[in-house]
């Protein structure tokens, strides 16, 4: 597909605010090249510092070009603060390597603009993966990801038998006004700094990624999503209204800190606080702080049943590559379910495939992680899929940063509405 100028100019504008995945966080760096030559595949990721998974990644390609000698991949790694921009600048020059991972909710945009290819003859093997771990546009799958996060509540046994709060379930989760209730009660100890920690202190795609799980879950919503063209009345209607003024209520209250500490996992941990709200990849720091003392817990249901996001980083092919072919061959191998379990196993997030998972411990029938694959399964919810994400994922962080801050609820919905549609229009609804 041909960037167009016009495609450029919004991907360009875009590149500022694409997301950064929460299930890792990478530093350090490395250098550019693209494309394929001589048998030769280039592959970028974003995974530079982040050792666990780029060794597992690395493993993958060891392996890969080991069983064969038409191709070699030749992995580049990149901080990922700066691999966005990175992708979108070789994008603009034509250099894209052949094989390169995306943060999942990025997929639609990196479609719409030519940056990736579709994945062909993979469809009975991708029926088999989480289907948020898959990314998709248009009725193609552009992208494939080894595995997902789960955000949860993280608390103690001890801490809700002590003040007579019920162990919610996935079958029968805590209500808004129990969940409520329940913080209320663990206020009112005074034997916590904070009675829930939401992790304010996050930053990036942090915010839609946790936040609006729970817009969700009263029964608003980011955009439409029967055509994605506009956010008026499930952003800014009366369930999204109620969510505003209950998000607002958490910090008025006493409930939730305003801003959270730069570690909101130790503060759990030390004791400052009695409910964590985060990713799945706590569990092995508090379970080696409290043992099976530990809880990880749904989400409340706050109207429309308990919501998690979806979707995490994923791995795709370029247009610019030479040898489409070779991407591909490599694709497939990288899909086996061991390697699924490899990745997902290194990183501490939920395997993709049910065959990972029973290869993965913890996540085997019975193990202890498998809930977190249930709960995946069960509440997750993707992003929106527009190639305008990026921008909508921007508006909605600075709505609840402001909200929370005091600002008048139902006029900064209406100003984020007006804006997301503005700019779903000015490119044509991406069509």
């Amino acid at each position: 597909m041909k960037l167009t100028s016009k495609k450029r100019l919004a991907v360009g504008l875009l590149a500022a605010a694409l997301p950064l995945s929460m299930a890792a966080c990478s530093k350090g760096g490395s250098s550019s090249a693209a494309g394929s030559a001589g048998g030769e595949l280039t592959m970028w990721t974003h995974n530079a510092g982040n050792k666990g998974e780029l060794a597992a990644i690395t493993q993958i390609v060891n392996d890969y070009n080991k069983s064969q000698t038409k191709y070699k991949v030749k992995i580049q790694a990149f901080p990922q603060d700066s691999y966005n921009q990175s992708v979108v600048a070789a994008a603009a020059s034509k250099k894209l390597p052949c094989i390169l991972d995306i943060d999942g909710p990025n997929v639609p945009n990196w479609a719409w603009a030519g940056y990736l290819a579709p994945l062909e003859g993979m469809d009975d093997t991708l029926s088999k993966f989480l289907p948020t771990v898959l990314g998709k546009y248009n009725s193609k799958t552009y992208s494939y990801g080894y595995y997902d996060v789960a955000l949860v509540m993280v608390t103690r046994k001890t801490i809700l038998d002590k003040y007579g709060i019920r162990v919610p379930t996935i079958e029968k989760p805590w209500t808004k006004d129990e969940f409520t209730a329940a913080l209320k009660k663990v206020k009112a100890s005074g034997s916590f700094k904070n009675p829930l920690d939401i992790a304010t202190s996050f930053t990036g795609e942090w915010w839609p990624y946790a936040y609006s799980p729970m817009l969700q879950s009263f029964g608003g919503d980011l955009i439409s999503r029967t055509d994605y063209k506009s956010a008026e009345g499930v952003l800014n209607g009366d369930k999204a209204l109620e969510w505003a003024t209950w998000f607002r209520g958490l910090v008025t209250d006493g409930l939730v800190p305003l801003k959270s500490g730069a570690d909101p996992a130790k503060d759990f941990i030390n004791g400052k606080t009695a409910v964590l709200y985060n990713g799945t990849w706590t569990a092995v720091d508090a379970r080696k702080a409290f043992g099976k003392d530990t809880l990880f817990l749904p989400p409340p249901d706050l109207g429309t049943g308990p919501k998690i996001g979806g979707g995490s980083w994923q791995w795709g092919i370029s247009t610019n590559c030479a040898d489409n072919a070779g991407a591909m061959d490599y694709m497939k191998f990288a899909a086996q379910d061991k390697y699924v379990a490899s990745v997902a196993r290194d990183t501490n997030n939920i395997p993709a495939t049910d065959a990972a998972a029973a290869m993965v411990k913890g996540y085997e029938k019975g193990g202890e992680n498998q809930l977190f694959l249930e709960y995946a399964k069960k509440f997750a919810v993707l992003r929106p899929v527009t190639p305008g994400y990026p921008f909508i994922a921007t508006e909605f962080t600075k709505t609840a940063q402001d909200i929370l801050n005091g600002a008048d609820p139902k006029k900064a919905l209406d100003q984020a509405v007006k804006d997301i549609d503005a700019n779903q229009k000015s490119n044509g609804y991406f069509q």
